[in-house]
């Protein structure tokens, strides 16, 4: 890593264009072929899945998407003149647009025509066909359909229309939810930085990944199904994990800067360290997406592909393109003030304070209380996830103000909550027509409404009606569709239950063939299907994160933690999301819409991420901690030290990924609201009170056990370090070469005080090498006073033990004169509440 970030950084306008050209390159190439996004949700093998394969054969003509334009009379009737005489023109001008296939309206005197005005005569609908799937019909002709029917209102007649083809002209401009997640990130940035180019670097890294991502996930369609939603997932979590693994990388650059290494050197050992956690980072998000493919559906394959490559991509250019922006910035990723102070009091030591050693001090007195806080808080949280309900969000969800809302709550309230998710019943009746002979052949059409008798005397059907069969068709016709209209909503509990009913008991009576499909049918079968493979799922994820901690911290307690923390993080944010989009606490102030079933297929798609970024912050917290484990073999100074240390940038890349995900709910998109603000939950209460707090405190109460591995299995598992030494001595910036060290011995020395500044005595101190090896122990004198020497000058531990204090160490670089360094030991838990007289 830190040849190739050296590389990088002399080559920084070579990989500059490289990455222009990339990104320029895809998103001409993106921009020419379009999308060929599929957005069918059915799993293979499923009834509704039959059913829908049936239909395409039978009635391909079916592939051009509809809309509904729908109108009301507050008083009067639809039928009445003045309300005919402004929408039949209105519907003729609609069907003469280039692109609009067919219009049916309730004014003709063909088959169902008068079927599409309510039994009380105030409400109608014609319903527009064009030639095109929704997602290929050019937005200027949807307006112009939009313009058109609201152009027949008046008072006392509403106009609106429903369908997929009107969300895409209601929806905010694309690239709205990623602008404002990126402004307000940059807010984060600038203040955790304080430096312009600083807050730069993270976003420009982003915008880089985000913009080759989607133009090869757009690319990727021709080739492979992608759902449309998986353009927005990837956008989402590239934007989150993009600035992020920027973040990491530019806060280690900045901390060698301000220690006194060069540019180039603190950017290598940026690359070395955090560099390869973050490599370590993406594999794990990787692995946690890949973990949908347990789930065998088709239609998640895609999801995986496309946002597993945003993910790469934004791993590649933080190891790439951030080095080559560090090398056109140099010491400017510093603010001016700190450029001031550093070339006026030299380098800083590199410790941790305020705010973040004091809270990490205050988790290491009071384990107990603040597990037991952070413990009853998150359960809380999770409550509601008992009352979870899978299923499909429609245009019933939308906001109130929206067209498509007002077209389904005005179907709704004239033809019935079912009418929305009408259920298609696809009979093979091919074996009766081709036997008519046969004795006891049944007559077709007298088995069809039998059939239909039966449904329609179900409690839970409000009609049912065997459709006419088409008049073209490119294969013979051996099917009949029977319509049925339920008597509640699609996502009402009790239609499913209809569902069930119809397929186990009214069915299997008919003696023929019959699939359930439709929309609401299609949607039940993935929520069953999912709910059936979710465990495997959950327990794949969790196996494999184990096994990757497991190698990363050669512990069994860490990764038994992390899978703890990663399901309890999990069943608190679905509990938020069910509180939110299930039972609508809080929905109308965020403009979210009616309350309803979460998405059936958002569980694994969540579950996925959420464990890749829970798995972040666990690596990034835990290898410091185990980093100070190794060195001094003391567990409450290692996870006190872990947690002062990495606190700060954990949460600034959590306040990044909140304002990342939360905008998201400007998207205009049901699930890319869901998943966003549930991966904001989420990410909040990892961050916030998992890691910052019921983490390390679990730690400290475990002590030594946290890093316990049986020694047979220590020596047959393969060594995985997550990050390269820190103190590895730096290589010139001119060359390859390690500094010259000097021939002959140099030394260390100074005094070790109390934080009162009076000497301690009878301290040990001890000089390690980068490896680990002792080079020299002392005892301080009784002024505090010590000196030891090193062989050659280049980088080592300082450690300090005392009985009455708290270990202590540090990293530090020896050159070929002395080095006066003093230390300032604090009182140890034990002698803080009970002082010596």
């Amino acid at each position: 890593m830190e040849a190739w970030a050296r590389w990088c950084y002399r080559h920084k306008l070579v990989v500059l264009v490289l990455w222009v050209g990339a990104l320029t390159g895809l998103g001409v190439a993106g921009s020419t072929a379009g999308s060929d996004y599929a957005n069918m949700f059915g799993i293979s093998g499923t009834d509704s899945s039959r059913a829908y394969d049936r239909l395409a054969e039978v009635f391909p003509e079916s592939a051009g998407d509809t809309v509904n334009v729908v109108w009301h009379v507050d008083s009067g009737a639809v039928g009445d003149a003045p309300v005919r005489e402004r929408l039949e023109p209105a519907l003729t001008r609609i069907g003469s647009l280039p692109g609009v296939g067919d219009v049916a309206g309730p004014y003709g005197t063909g088959p169902g025509d008068g079927a599409r005005i309510s039994q009380d005569g105030r409400t109608a609908y014609a319903q527009v066909t064009f030639a095109q799937r929704s997602d290929a019909v050019p937005k200027e002709l949807v307006q112009d359909v939009v313009d058109t029917a609201q152009g027949a209102e008046r008072a006392g007649l509403q106009v609106e229309l429903g369908g997929q083809a009107i969300d895409r002209i209601a929806e905010p401009p694309t690239g709205m939810a990623e602008l404002v997640g990126i402004l307000a990130a940059g807010v984060v940035l600038f203040l955790a930085f304080g430096s312009l180019f600083s807050m730069l670097l993270p976003i420009t890294v982003a915008i880089f990944g985000v913009g080759t991502g989607l133009m090869s996930t757009l690319l990727l369609s021709h080739v492979v199904e992608v759902p449309e939603v998986a353009s927005l997932l990837g956008s989402l979590i590239e934007l989150g994990v993009g600035i992020d693994y920027a973040l990491f990388i530019v806060t280690r650059h900045r901390r060698g800067i301000l220690g006194g290494r060069s540019p180039e050197d603190s950017a290598a050992l940026a690359l070395n360290t955090a560099g390869r956690a973050v490599l370590f980072a993406g594999g794990t998000v990787c692995v946690a997406l890949a973990g949908m493919l347990v789930t065998r559906m088709s239609f998640l394959q895609g999801v995986v592909i496309a946002t597993s490559l945003t993910v790469v991509l934004s791993v590649l250019a933080a190891i790439t393109l951030l080095p080559a922006l560090l090398g056109l910035l140099g010491e400017r990723v510093l603010s001016r003030r700190q450029r001031r102070r550093l070339a006026a009091d030299g380098p800083e030591p590199v410790e941790a304070n305020g705010a973040a050693a004091r809270w990490s001090a205050t988790v290491q007195r009071r384990p107990k209380a603040i597990a037991a806080v952070a413990i009853v808080v998150m359960a809380a949280l999770a409550i509601p996830v008992l009352s979870l309900r899978l299923g499909a969000t429609d245009q019933g969800n939308h906001p109130q103000e929206r067209t498509t809302r007002q077209a389904y709550d005005l179907l709704a309230e004239g033809f019935g909550p079912g009418f929305n998710g009408p259920l298609q019943l696809v009979a093979e009746t091919g074996a009766f027509a081709h036997a008519p002979d046969a004795p006891d052949a049944p007559d077709p059409k007298a088995a069809v409404d039998a059939l239909v008798e039966r449904v329609a005397a179900d409690d839970g059907v409000a009609m049912a009606a065997a459709m006419p069969a088409p008049t073209t068709s490119p294969v013979p016709v051996t099917v009949t569709v029977i319509q049925v209209v339920p008597t509640t909503s699609p996502q009402d509990v009790r239609t499913d239950q209809l569902i069930d009913r119809l397929r186990d008991d009214v069915i299997p009576d008919s003696g023929m063939e019959v699939h359930v499909g439709g929309v609401t049918a299609v949607f039940k079968d993935f929520s069953s299907v999912t709910a059936e493979r979710l465990p495997l799922f959950i327990a794949t994820i969790i196996g494999l994160g184990f096994l990757l901690l497991l190698l990363a911290f050669r512990s069994l307690v860490v990764p038994l933690t992390a899978a703890v923390m990663n399901l309890v993080a999990a069943a608190a944010s679905f509990g938020v999301l069910v509180a939110i989009f299930q039972w609508g606490w809080g929905a109308d102030l965020l403009g979210l819409g009616k309350e309803g079933p979460i998405t059936a297929f958002l569980p694994v798609i969540m579950l996925s991420m959420l464990f890749g970024l829970s798995m972040d912050y666990q690596v990034f917290l835990v290898s410091r901690m185990h980093e100070e484990w190794v060195h001094t073999k003391d567990n409450a100074r290692a996870v006190r030290v872990g947690l002062a240390e990495t606190s700060r940038v954990i949460n600034s890349a959590a306040l990044i990924m909140i304002c990342v995900f939360g905008a998201f709910v400007l998207s205009g998109d049901t699930e890319g609201a869901m998943a966003g603000i549930g991966l904001a939950a989420a990410v909040a209460l990892d961050a916030f009170i998992l890691r910052t707090a019921l983490v390390p405190a679990a730690m400290h109460l475990l002590g030594r056990a946290n890093w316990w591995l049986p020694p047979w299995l220590d020596k047959r598992l393969p060594h995985l370090a997550v990050e390269a030494p820190d103190n590895a001595v730096p290589k010139t910036a001119a060359t390859d070469e390690p500094p010259e060290k000097e021939t002959g011995t140099t030394a260390v020395h100074g005094f070790v005080r109390t934080e009162e500044g009076a000497p301690v005595a009878d301290a040990v101190l001890t000089l390690l090498s980068p490896g680990g090896e002792q080079l020299d122990r002392v005892a301080t004198l009784a002024d505090g006073a010590y000196i030891l020497t090193a062989p050659v000058g280049g980088s080592y531990l300082l450690a300090a033990l005392s009985r009455q204090y708290e270990p202590w160490s540090r990293h530090i670089m020896v050159g070929g004169d002395p080095l006066v360094h003093d230390l300032v030991l604090t009182p140890s838990p034990a002698t803080a509440a009970h002082p010596r007289k």
